[in-house]
């Protein structure tokens, strides 16, 4: 959990340019089709993280947050570094193993290509690592998201994904965000 809190305020520092607490006038939105130089967003995540594989063999839902950097290339493209933890202790099958695997707050980094192929619709796509005390996990992220903008560089998103974990198990978030721009 330590970790977690030092990685988020290394990257929540680092998103804040300099000049983004003065106050100013904002010309140009930076999610306009006008705008071509790059931004910064970042967003916190709240939501639960489905886990279809319990011993149980019951789908298992778990409470998750998620703090998001991304940088916007322009319009169109970017990347984000999607981290997200799952605040509780669950039991999970582990694919091709008798054993039952214990999951301790497993925190999850992702690098994921980002892509707006319609309005403020964004499909990602990357790789990323689960971290766990016992066992870390090798994982691949597909999802999407809606950002519906409520002004002055801020939005609110529902937020879809699913994890697959290289010979583990797959889980599948949904989540809302609220997130800013800074130039």
């Amino acid at each position: 959990m330590r970790y977690l809190i030092l990685f988020t305020l290394f990257f929540t520092i680092l998103a804040f340019p300099k000049d983004s607490l003065a106050q100013h006038e904002e010309t140009t939105h930076p999610s306009s089709p006008k705008h071509t130089s790059g931004y910064v967003r970042l967003a916190v995540l709240i939501g639960h993280t489905f886990i279809p594989k319990g011993p149980s063999h019951d789908r298992l839902a778990v409470p998750s947050w998620g703090v998001d950097l991304e940088y916007w290339i322009n319009h169109k493209w970017g990347f984000g570094l999607h981290n997200d933890i799952e605040i509780e202790t669950f039991l999970v099958d582990h694919d091709g193993h008798e054993e039952v695997l214990t999951r301790e707050y497993p925190l999850v980094l992702t690098l994921d290509a980002l892509y707006k192929p319609w309005k403020q619709l964004v499909l990602l796509v990357g790789p990323g690592w689960e971290f766990e005390p016992t066992e870390d996990f090798f994982l691949v992220r597909a999802g999407v998201e809606y950002e519906f903008e409520m002004g002055h560089g801020w939005d609110f998103s529902p937020t879809f994904f699913y994890d697959s974990r290289r010979n583990a198990y797959d889980t599948w978030t949904i989540a809302l965000g609220v997130g800013k721009r800074f130039r």
